[in-house]
């Protein structure tokens, strides 16, 4: 009997041998073609490593990854056999330049020149870490400083810090009437960030702010403060599902981006507001060149009566065309879709045209679930567009759209252009 035993010991410890001798292995992992970025943070974040087993699967989830990097424009692999079972993997990166200027230049809604300076890098250290800042002036002055490393700990482990003190005049509207705010909001934010895997993440933690909104002119009304200022704390969690592939200026694929936040005031922990909102993505490739874009937004806060309303219907938000800050509401729903065609694409520049349907409705504050389907809520805009793209530049795409009104159930708007860097959605 103990012969058979050690028979069938031996064999087996055979057996595995072989089929381990069966394997391929990667034997030389090469990086080619970073140069800012560093080798060593490239291959701590690949799940491809040298002496294990060759995998497709692990090499074609790390291409995917890499390709969402900012610091990459675009990334591919050679597989060679070197002898017997061992192999060399080759990635190739092409990568992009990083530090990127925040310039713009606009008028106020009281025709003030108004300017916003910031300068960004969006692979820090050579790491994958965004850091930077920007000054606005639009008659008062804000300024803002970010620093986001989602690879700071680990591969799956990182941070957000960010600080800002941003001032604005705005609109606020009440009793068919209006009035002009000077907004300030002053606030520290600390997140942590996780990925579970390619395609799931989640950022969460906590942001302390402070809150004013002071009078300026416009309608007044007893029940609306001239004078607001309060401390308040928010908590933040969003889940981030990315299924996104990218070739330069073309997407495919579906993402959605889940935003919940619970608020509390400091002088009254009985005063808690509740924020959500859902973006759905949908990017197919169009032939050889073209490029369908759809983005479903769905969001609803805690329905207060009052003219401090968290989602706003604006031009560079939801509703090209509409114009700035045109009205507020406790709950949204749009969907903007476009069609984006490549009609040029040679060396580092790319441009597209786009034709384009923004549509959306609104709960009003207070209001009923039943206001998402009522006819002065709806808003229909279309146009159409043009985009500039550096294909060798982060994020670097000037945009403008004209929109024109098809239905508004509310404002007299005819439409209008729309500046922005990036694209829409």
């Amino acid at each position: 009997m103990k012969c058979k035993k050690y028979f069938f010991l031996t064999f087996f410890l055979l057996l595995v041998s072989f089929i381990y001798s069966q394997e391929n292995i990667i034997k030389v992992l090469n990086i080619e073609g970073n140069n800012k970025l560093k080798t060593s943070y490239i291959q701590s974040i690949l799940s491809t490593k040298k002496n294990e087993s060759l995998d497709s699967l692990n090499i074609e989830e790390d291409i995917v990854f890499l390709k969402r990097l900012p610091a990459i424009s675009n990334a591919s692999y050679k597989v060679n056999k070197i002898k017997g079972n061992n192999y060399e993997v080759q990635f190739n990166i092409e990568e992009n330049f990083t530090i990127i200027p925040d310039v713009n230049f606009w008028t106020t809604t009281n025709k003030q020149f108004a300017f916003k300076l910031g300068l960004y890098d969006y692979n820090f250290l050579g790491r994958n870490i965004a850091f930077g800042g920007f000054y606005q002036n639009n008659g008062y002055n804000s300024y803002g400083i970010n620093f986001r490393a989602p690879n700071l700990f680990s591969k799956n482990w990182g941070l957000a810090v960010n600080h800002q003190n941003w001032k604005s005049e705005e609109p606020l509207f009440f009793n068919n009437s209006s009035a002009n705010y000077l907004y300030n909001n002053v606030s520290f934010e600390v997140l942590g960030l996780h990925q579970f895997n390619l395609k799931n993440r989640i950022d969460f933690g906590v942001n302390l702010f402070k809150e004013e909104y002071t009078y300026l002119f416009g309608a007044t009304d007893a029940s609306v403060p001239q004078k607001l200022n309060l401390n308040k704390a928010l908590f933040k969690l969003t889940y981030i599902f990315d299924g996104l592939d990218y070739s330069y200026q073309y997407v495919s694929g579906f993402k959605n981006v889940l935003n919940t936040q619970y608020v509390v005031t400091e002088s009254d922990f009985q005063n808690k507001f509740l924020i959500f909102w859902n973006d759905l993505f949908y990017f197919r490739r169009m032939w050889a060149k073209g490029n369908l874009a759809n983005r479903l937004r769905f969001g609803l806060s805690t329905n207060e009566n009052s003219p401090f309303a968290p989602f706003a219907l604006d031009n560079n938000v939801n509703i090209r065309g509409v114009g700035f800050l045109v009205d507020r509401g406790t709950g949204v729903a749009t969907l903007n879709s476009e069609y984006r065609h490549t009609i040029y694409d040679k060396g580092w520049l790319a441009i597209q045209t786009n034709v384009f349907v923004d549509a959306g409705s609104w709960r009003n504050p207070g209001g009923e679930l039943n206001d998402f389907i009522k006819d002065e809520n709806l808003r229909i805009y279309s146009g159409l567009g043009l985009r500039f793209i550096s294909k060798k530049i982060y994020n670097a795409t000037f945009r403008i759209d004209y929109g024109f009104k098809i239905y508004d159930g509310k404002s007299n708007s005819k439409g209008g252009l729309v500046f922005g860097i990036g694209q829409y959605f």
